[in-house]
């Protein structure tokens, strides 16, 4: 059976991680299976003290320099599964979900998210969370989380690590352009914090301004520092 490495790019997560972890030990299901994966880009927080706690069989926590990217390839070069499952640190698979990463690549389809329902009842965040179920480009995003087979991964060259910001969708971009998507229409439950923080519709308008700006050319310096100043 194929084996599922499970990365997580991790920087300052202690709200999250070990919720995280225990989770995905508590709901896989081929769990001697498994292979876990923590990448962390220079925590200052207990991050890094809530991970050494999870001393398990198939759990490795390693470093990086900053950059989900970097961290995100860092982890790949580490991993040992034939399926790498890109995951961030505020979200949850459904449970089984490495039942049904498997089941798709058994059936030859070598990468793909699952649709993405928000930790919100707001109304414009379900809604965007019910268009994820489509398996269109525009329609994806990291929150989704990523699952690849390494040979596809290999293939593609990993993620861009002059992108700060907009690795996810530089690199699914390259995955619908190969014809090599699918969508578990599955949920994955994702925070919304960054919505609440700075407000859904300014967030979003961000967001939209982001998509734009690389559609018209904007290098990833201009990208990331049109983050900066507007979300941080």
């Amino acid at each position: 059976m194929n084996r599922i490495s499970v990365i997580i790019p991790m920087l300052n997560e202690a709200e999250n991680i070990g919720r995280l972890l225990q989770y995905l030990i508590d709901n896989a299901h081929y769990k001697n299976k498994l292979e876990i994966i923590v990448v962390d880009g220079g925590s200052t927080d207990n991050s890094v003290e809530i991970v050494e706690k999870f001393n398990q069989k198939n759990f490795k926590l390693i470093n990086s320099a900053k950059g989900r990217a970097k961290q995100m390839n860092a982890g790949a070069k580490a991993a040992t599964g034939t399926i790498l499952y890109f995951l961030h640190a505020d979200s949850f698979p459904p449970k089984h979900f490495d039942q049904f990463i498997l089941n798709e690549t058994q059936k030859s389809n070598h990468a793909g998210c699952f649709r993405l329902q928000f930790n919100s009842n707001h109304w414009w965040l379900c809604l965007a969370g019910w268009f994820t179920q489509f398996n269109f480009k525009a329609c994806r995003g990291g929150d989704q989380s990523l699952f690849i087979t390494r040979k596809l991964y290999d293939k593609i060259g990993g993620f861009d690590e002059s992108y700060i910001i907009y690795e996810d969708n530089i690199f699914i971009s390259q995955l619908y352009k190969l014809k090599q998507f699918t969508v578990i229409n599955k949920p994955i439950i994702t925070s919304a914090r960054l919505y609440k923080k700075h407000g859904i519709f300014k967030l979003q308008f961000y967001f939209w301004m982001i998509y734009l700006k690389k559609w018209l050319g904007a290098s990833a310096s201009e990208l990331h520092e049109y983050y900066k100043e507007k979300i941080g």
